[in-house]
């Protein structure tokens, strides 16, 4: 019973779009793992909801580019991507560079922001921030 119950509700998430319209409300994500981001991006695509970014969206947030079509993506004057290469705990507690996931993330960004970053240097342990017209040339801006 509960089984069926579960394939209902993807069902229901997959196929039948919020009726109220409502969007996810990005202001001030500092991002963590990132199979908990993917996860909970692909959740959110199939729910059919649209992104606002409208504050700080850093690391393994950024994700959130590279899972939700771009037409279902907002930013505000306030939004601020920051992306860095993906790292791991090392010795000593002191972060290392995992250049597989380094790549595989930055594999799954739109071209546009794959552009930006080789322009940058690519992910790298410094962080770069996407910002004001450079990213609203590659995003629509909210509506008022």
């Amino acid at each position: 019973m509960k089984c069926w119950a579960g394939l209902l509700i993807v069902i229901l998430l997959v196929f039948c779009p919020p009726a109220n319209g409502a969007a996810v409300r990005i202001t001030d994500d500092p991002g963590g793992r990132i199979g908990k981001y993917i996860y909970r991006y692909e959740r959110l695509r199939a729910s059919g909801q649209n992104v606002i970014i409208d504050g700080f969206c850093a690391s393994a947030c950024t994700i959130v580019l590279a899972t939700i079509p771009t037409d279902r993506i907002c930013v505000t004057s306030r939004a601020e991507l920051a992306f860095h290469a993906a790292w791991d705990i090392g010795p000593r507690g002191r972060p290392v560079t995992n250049f597989g996931a380094t790549r595989m993330v930055y594999l799954m960004y739109p071209s546009p922001v794959r552009r930006w970053i080789a322009q940058r240097g690519g992910l790298t342990p410094r962080t770069i921030f996407l910002r004001g017209n450079p990213l609203q040339a590659m995003y629509r801006s909210c509506p008022s």
